[in-house]
């Protein structure tokens, strides 16, 4: 099997309610799950739609803390879907926070952003207007200037 060469590692305080929110809210499909004999999630990997992702429950003495063990998540991480208000109010129904309501951008994108009931945060987003790195920047300037 040809193996991605970057995995994000989600570190969580319940690896099994995670994967069931993944696979609820996101739609992924458990590839593998290894555990200790008393239910620790040491390692699970998870396919979303092709991409991967990888958690574990949190295990300070290893150094893998949780966002609440961090005070919050410094990374978020994109997920592309077709209807991310669809996913969102998913998420919603499942224990995630809304961050930004998701909303139709100036840069071509509806997207909003959750906090997943784990901690971590997710942007859900669809392309809506395809733009060139030059429109773009010229309706981030036009942002900017209020």
């Amino acid at each position: 099997m040809d193996q991605p060469k970057i995995t994000p590692r989600l570190i969580v305080q319940n690896g099994a309610k995670a994967i069931a929110f993944y696979r609820a809210v996101f739609g992924a499909r458990e590839v593998e799950r290894y555990a200790t004999p008393t239910g620790q999630i040491v390692h699970a990997a998870l396919d979303l739609d092709g991409a991967t992702i990888s958690l574990a429950d949190a295990a300070p003495d290893w150094q893998n803390l949780s966002p609440d063990q961090l005070s919050g998540s410094p990374v978020i991480l994109q997920l592309r879907c077709d209807d991310p208000d669809a996913v969102c109010a998913a998420a919603v129904k499942h224990g995630a926070e809304v961050i930004f309501p998701v909303a139709d951008h100036f840069y071509g994108y509806r997207e909003g952003r959750i906090r997943d009931p784990f901690g971590h945060l997710w942007i859900l987003s669809k392309l809506i207007r395809e733009m060139t790195p030059e429109e773009i920047q010229r309706a981030m300037d036009k942002f900017s200037a209020g």
